[in-house]
Parts: structure tokens; sequence; C-alpha cells
């Protein structure tokens, strides 16, 4: 038994769902009668169109909401609005993050180092996760065990890097699990029924890691069903005592 079993009125926020992984853990939890509300973020209309009909087609259980979360007022301005309707969540799944756009590429060696690039990897990898931890902390405050987990990556692992490079991402991604990590702490005094942690989902089939598949061996490329299914089940064996912990979509814990 776990813990969206042994509840009827779950609700869930998943932040960064107009496609791949946030996108198929919004359609997974539909399918999940056990799921009440489920509320799902998009930052560009254009890219969200699959998100926006599967709210008009679930207009009773699924809301969509504008946030980028390089924004603090749009995330404060979207959890308001949750408010608004309900006074707990149960499920939150942070999948927003960023590998390449445009000229932002990961850098190979130290010759390519921006500090424009690098801000920008930090801004949406690692401060928007803990802005949305700050906001979120009065949706967690109540007596049933939740879960906030946030998509993080194996290469933010400092003892598991022996390649180097992409310093913008790796750095961002383990600054995002040291975030977490705080969190899961003062969580754990604020909110204690409140399970906080970070996820590596493995090389999945997603325009973030497309331009960088060629070498993936082809059972180690997932497609989107099945991370989210794998990152589902992780999430479902969590206790209490997991809390503040990294692990993979194996469920193996990962060093920091």
């Amino acid at each position: 038994m776990n813990f969206i079993d042994e509840m009827n009125h779950n609700n869930a926020l998943i932040v960064g769902a107009s496609q791949g992984i946030g996108l198929g853990f919004v359609k997974k939890l539909l399918q999940n009668d056990r799921i009440n509300k489920i509320y799902a973020t998009y930052r560009q209309p254009e890219a969200a169109c699959e998100l926006i009909d599967l709210a008009d087609k679930y207009s009773n259980r699924l809301t969509c909401l504008v946030v980028d979360i390089t924004d603090e007022l749009q995330i404060a301005e979207a959890i308001q609005k949750i408010r608004t309707q309900i006074n707990q969540l149960h499920l939150v799944i942070n999948c927003v993050g960023l590998l390449h756009e445009g000229d932002l590429q990961p850098e190979k060696s130290l010759r390519q180092i921006n500090p424009e690039n690098l801000l920008r990897y930090f801004q949406v990898n690692s401060i928007g996760a803990v802005l949305l931890a700050k906001h979120l902390l009065p949706l967690f405050r109540h007596n049933d065990t939740a879960v906030f987990a946030t998509i993080s990556a194996k290469l933010a692992s400092i003892g598991d890097n022996k390649l180097g490079g992409w310093y913008g991402y790796r750095a961002s991604k383990t600054a995002l699990n040291m975030f977490m990590r705080n969190v899961a702490i003062e969580y754990g005094r604020t909110c204690p029924n409140a399970i906080v942690v970070t996820l590596h989902p493995g090389t999945t089939d997603t325009s973030l890691s497309r331009p960088f598949q060629r070498n993936v061996a082809a059972d180690k490329l997932f497609s989107v069903e099945r991370t989210v299914t794998q990152l589902l089940a992780v999430i479902e064996k969590l206790n209490k005592g997991d809390s503040g912990q990294f692990f993979s979509w194996d469920g193996s814990k990962l060093p920091w």
C-alpha cells in the first residue's frame, strides 16, 4: 500500500508539464481515480498544446497555470490560485530543467564558460525549485503523507563525476540537490509529513536529451512512459526517513 492508494482525495501539482516527463506524469495521474485535482504548469502556450487539450477534456480534474519558475511573482500567483481551490497538496513533482536552448549548449571545456549561460542554468535548474519550496510550504502543512520531488540528474553527483564537462548543467543540478536537502530539513520541522527528494530519471527520449542520445545504449534510453512509471514506483515506496535523499530511477540512492 503506497501513500497515493491510502487516500481517496489526493491533489497533485506537476511543474513543467507542457511536454516530456512532466506531460507524461499528467497523463499517468489522470488515469488514477484516487487523484482528485491535478494542477499543471507551463511556460509557453505554443509548446503546451497537448496539455491544454487535456485540460479541456478533463476540465473537472486538470487545471493549467502559466508559470515561469525564474519569476517568483508568477510562482506566488499560481500557488495562491491553487490555495483558493484546495488547502492540501499530496504530490508535487518539479520537472523543469534546462540543458540547452538556442546558443546555450553544454560546455565541453573551460574555453566555453560564459557567465550569462551559467546564471541561466542556475536560475532554471536550481533557484526555481527552492522558490517553489518557499511558496508551497502552506499546502504541505497537513497530517497526510506528501511528496515533493524534483527531477535532478546523475550528472549532479560529485562523487560519480569521472568525465568532467557540462559545467553549468552539472553545477546547477548539484546546487539543486543541496537546496532540496536544506528544504527537507526545514520541512521536517514545519511540515513533517512532507518527504522531499531529488530524482534521476535516466536518459529519457525527450527534446532535452535528443541532441545527446547518439552514444546511449538502446536499453538505457527510456520512453517517457517508462520513465514516469519507474519514477512513480520510486515515489510510492518513499518513507519519512528518505526525505532529503537523491534517488535514481531504479530506487537506488545516488552519491552526493
